[in-house]
């Protein structure tokens, strides 16, 4: 699998059998909010995603990752991803 990584990702995603592999690029910087993904605003932990080789999807040392169906659909979730993120700037651990 390749990954490259500049707070964009693209990567295969859905690899399940059967089923064609796919790239995209997808924007994180709207959605790195909060406790878990603000972190990530840092170039330095953002850059040390790795793909998950039984979950097939991104993680980080700090925990944060995406689920494969949310990443594999990001055009029709980052929407909601986004509405999310906003409230997560709100919260305070």
């Amino acid at each position: 699998m390749r990954c490259s990584v500049r707070r964009t990702v693209a990567a295969p995603w859905d690899r399940r059998p059967g089923r064609p592999s796919t790239t995209q690029t997808v924007d994180f910087r709207p959605v790195l909010a909060g406790e878990l993904y603000g972190p990530l605003r840092a170039l330095e932990l953002f850059n040390q995603v790795r793909i998950d080789s039984e979950a097939e999807t991104l993680v980080w040392p700090n925990g944060a990752d995406f689920d494969p169906a949310t990443l594999y659909g990001w055009g029709t979730n980052a929407p909601a991803f986004l509405e999310l993120a906003r409230r997560w700037d709100g919260v305070k651990a």
